[in-house]
Parts: structure tokens; sequence; C-alpha cells
């Protein structure tokens, strides 16, 4: 076979020949991504001498689009496949594969392993993973992946099986976005230093940022993570209130810091952790479902919000002074809960009564995710006085950011200098404020609307028909399916949300548990996830929840 195949990223200029072994032996090989008009030149049946060049590399607009390269191929049979042959395969067929089309390096003279796909050796890498590192960093699922690619809303393992991310928020604008890495390499080329210097990079990311917030929200501090920002934001509380108690909802996570996980209950209540400090008080995340103020009850919101009044009681009576509230607006640790409307409202009244800071932990739930809300707190309708931004700003790229009110910096400014070393520096600027741009200009919080109304929609039919559903909850792509095994006491059902996240791997779909029991499925995906994308979420879920009633 010769011809011409103009397909973008085919073959281009393709030739097969058949070869005939002094044992009468046939096999045959393909020659792909060649020039048109040296293809075109050959005829079915013409005779190709031994060392007789025939066709030569194809450039880019005539070989389908690539770098200019040979595709070399040896097949020993024909059977099956005819002249269509597959370039690629799936891994999971690799197998099979390597029989009909093994290794050709004998043909070019050389080594076997010169040419041959070195596969990571999984075992190793975890026991060498194991020996490196403390056990208490974790892997996720009962067997790992070993990931090193990514597009969009999907990661390919060592072998370049595609997973559908519904988990990773980190990649808010998608994996490996190609704008994101235009700027990258833009700026590295030129120079990434700190705030010690003037630079454009950092006064047009706070303007980015001021602009979607509200107007008293006008001074920006850049560091380096979610933990790092809400370590900041609490010393600016302090400095502004005078006090250093700290009001925060149970089995709430704020970062990896000493002092972030002194008000992350999620982490502090853990065996050898130590408990709750004294300064610290906590009240109830505001979970309607399964709390103890449930949907049924029109003033949820208030009863709530009293108990804040407890906590500034038991302030006052250890002699303390409250310096604010902190909350992620909607609990994701917690169980991706979406706290009744009228809540924070309730809350920050009394905070503010007291002469504490209002804290909004936006790192979950900020910059387009819930699709209506640019901000959790503008579903909750109230107006911090501290926002915090983390991971989804940078969409991999480490930088946080907390933006206040120019009275709570000028309070904060009366102590020590204040200074990170690669909080704001150039790079990281550059490359949060590309994102915020790919989010308004590619419609992705228009896209976290639609696909979070059809998740949501999806998920609440599958209630209906899984009693195991508990509940399904959510905002955008702030989403969470609470699995149950008694819908009257609610007990949660931990082992099946463990089972529906390790099948969900299997079937090349990831997400991720939380809650007090392991018991709530998280969906969180890249904000350009599709139709496609969340119809086969829903047609997996209802496999794996099929698979969970029928182990009953």
């Amino acid at each position: 076979l010769a011809e011409n195949r103009k397909g973008h990223l085919d073959y281009g200029g393709v030739v097969i020949l058949e070869h005939r072994t002094p044992a009468g032996d046939v096999f045959h090989t393909l020659y792909g991504h060649l020039a048109a008009d040296g293809a075109t030149k050959l005829k079915p049946g013409q005779e190709i001498a031994a060392g007789e060049a025939f066709a030569r590399l194809g450039p880019a607009e005539e070989n389908g689009g690539w770098e200019p390269h040979l595709h070399f191929q040896l097949a020993l049979t024909l059977d099956g496949m005819g002249h269509d042959w597959p370039g690629v395969a799936d891994p999971d067929d690799w197998a099979l594969w390597q029989a009909i089309c093994p290794n050709p390096a004998a043909l070019l003279n050389l080594p076997d392993d010169v040419v041959a796909y070195r596969a990571i050796d999984e075992a190793a890498l975890l026991a060498e993973r194991k020996a490196r590192f403390g056990a208490n960093l974790k892997l996720s699922y009962k067997r790992p992946i070993t990931f090193l690619r990514g597009w969009r809303h999907h990661l390919f393992d060592a072998m370049g099986r595609p997973y559908l991310d519904a988990y990773n928020n980190v990649p808010h604008v998608g994996h490996a976005h190609p704008r994101i890495r235009k700027v990258a390499m833009d700026q590295l080329a030129r120079m990434n230093s700190n705030t010690r210097y003037l630079h454009p990079a950092p006064m047009a990311l706070a303007e980015r940022l001021t602009a979607k917030l509200p107007k008293e929200l006008e001074v920006c501090f850049f560091v380096n993570s979610g933990s790092e920002a809400n370590e900041l934001a609490l010393r600016l509380a302090r400095a502004a209130s005078g006090g250093y108690d700290i009001v925060t909802p149970d089995h709430g996570y704020h970062g990896n810091t000493t002092g972030a996980i002194d008000i992350s209950a999620y982490k502090f209540n853990k065996p050898n952790m130590g408990g709750r400090k004294p300064w610290v008080q906590l009240v109830d995340v505001a979970d309607d479902y399964r709390g103890r103020f449930r949907r049924d009850d029109a003033d949820r919101a208030l009863h709530y919000a009293q108990q804040v009044d407890g906590a500034l009681k038991a302030i006052a009576e250890r002699g303390g002074k409250v310096a604010g509230f902190i909350a992620e607006t909607f609990p994701s640790v917690g169980g991706q809960i979406i706290p009744p409307p009228g809540y924070l409202a309730a809350v920050y009244e009394r905070i503010r009564a007291a002469g504490g800071i209002c804290i909004a932990d936006e790192v979950q739930t900020g910059l387009g995710r819930l699709g209506d809300y640019y901000f959790g707190f503008e579903q909750q309708g109230v107006r911090p006085d501290i926002v915090v931004l983390g991971k989804p700003l940078g969409n991999g790229h480490p930088i946080g950011a907390v933006i206040t009110t120019r009275a709570i910096a000028e309070r904060f400014a009366e102590g020590p200098e204040y200074f990170s070393t690669f909080g704001g520096s150039t790079l990281s600027c550059r490359i949060a404020a590309e994102v915020l741009d790919i989010v308004e200009e590619e419609g992705l919080s228009a896209n976290a609307r639609a696909m979070g109304d059809k998740l949501l929609a999806g998920m609440r039919d599958l209630a209906k028909d899984h009693p195991c559903v508990g509940d399904v909850r959510g905002i955008g792509l702030f989403l969470g399916l609470e699995l149950i095994t008694d819908r009257e006491t609610l007990e949660p059902a931990t082992d099946a949300a463990a089972h529906v996240m390790n099948r969900l791997r299997d079937m090349r779909i990831l997400v991720g548990r939380e809650g007090p029991a392991d018991n709530i499925l998280k969906i969180r995906p890249p904000l350009t996830i599709g139709a496609d994308d969340v119809e086969m979420i829903l047609d997996r879920l209802r496999i794996c929840l099929r698979e969970v009633e029928a182990a009953r």
C-alpha cells in the first residue's frame, strides 16, 4: 500500500511493505508521516530492492500535522486489521498487540531495549516512597496510581490510560493549560523575584482580585499556600481586634501549619495532636441534613448561629477576648456542607458585636467554582473582613492570598515588617492573574453552573432509586453525595463510601470522600468538565450503588 492520508494527526504519506524471508515467512512493515509525493509514486506490487530509498520524511503540512519523524511498525499478520493499522493501543491490550506488532528494533540492527518502552516499576516506586517519606504521607486508593500527565479534566497514568478527574480542585482551569504554560515560560525566561522590588505583576493580580470583592476589601497579601494564608489571617485578626481567641466550626480544616492546625478540629482531634487549645471555641458545623438542627426547622440557621453566643460566653469566662470567627464558607472536610441561608449573617453579627473579625476561608469555594457565585460568602449574603484564597488560584503553582480592609491592614502594619520570600513573586502573580483571566474568558463559571446543575439533578435521580443515598447537596461544581445504611437513623455508610470511591477508581474516575464518618463522596472537578463526563460519572455511580445494595 502507498497513499496519502490527509486527516489531521493521521499518517500523511504512508507505505506498507510486504516482506518474504528465504524460508517463505511473510511479515509487513509500515512507514508513516512521509512526504506525500514519494509515497504516491509507489504502486501496489512494486518490488523494492534492498537498500533502495523509496520515500522521505514529510514536513508537518504533509505528514498529518506532526513534528517530522518516522512511524515504523512491524506486523506479523494483517488478519483483522488489513491496511488500517492502529499506531497506538490500549495499555490493557498491550500483550495482544505486542504479539501482533513486536518490537521492530532487530530490523534496524538495534538491540530491543534501545527502542522498547520501559514501564515504571510501580511496586519498586511504592517501596522507595515508603523508605524515603513518613508513614503519615498517605496515598489515595487501595491500589495507588502513578500519574505522569494531565490535560484539562483528565489525568494519564504511566501507561497512558486516561482517568476522569472529578476530585482535584487545584487545577481550577484544567490540567496543563497552554496559556499558563506560556506565561510561566515567558516569566521564567525574564526573572522571578520578590516583593521588595517594584513590578507590575503583583499590582495586576491585586487589581483583578479586588475587582471581584466588596469595595472595602482593598489590601492584598500574597503568600505561598492556603495554610500560610490562614495563618496570616489569624495574625491580622488578632492585630485588629486586640483579642486572641478564635471561634470556628467543628471538623474544620484550614491548613497544615502549627497555627492553622490549632484552629482545625479535623486535625487537632486526631490521636497525638493534643486536642483543642483553650483559646479555641468550637460550634457545630451548620449541617442541616444530619446535624442538631435540620431542614424541618425553619429557624435552623439562627439556631446554629446562636451557638456563637455560648462560645463568646466561654471566652469571657476564661478571661479571654475574641479575635474572630473563621470558617470554610462551605465546609468541605466537614462533608461538602451548604449552610442554611442566613447562617453566616447571624454569626457575623454576633462576632462583630463582640469586637471580633470575620474571616471567610474561600480556598475550596472561591474563584467561580460555585457557578452563580464567584465566592461562597456571596451565597450567604455577607461581607467578610478578611478573605482567604489558596490552591486553585495558581492552578497547581503555589500561591495564596489574603485580602482585607485598609483599617485592618493598618493595624497589622503597626507590628513588625511582613515579608514572604516567595509570596507574591513575579512568576506566581502572573500565573494567578492568568488563571483569573481564563475563568472569565473561557466562561468557566457558567460551565460550573451548567455541569453542576446536571450532576446535581442526576445524583438526585439516583437517590430516588437507591436507599443507600441519604443526601445530595452542592452548588456549582462543589458537590457531595452522602451514603447511609438507614434513612431513619442516618447511620453513616463508611464502608460503602470506600467501596464506591475505589470502584470508581477502577472505572477510571477519581473522586474523594469526606465528613466526620468518611461517608460522603466529594466531587469537585476542574471547571472544564463537560456533559459527556457528567454522564459517565452518573452511569458509573449507578453501577456502584447497585453493588452496594446487592452486598447488603
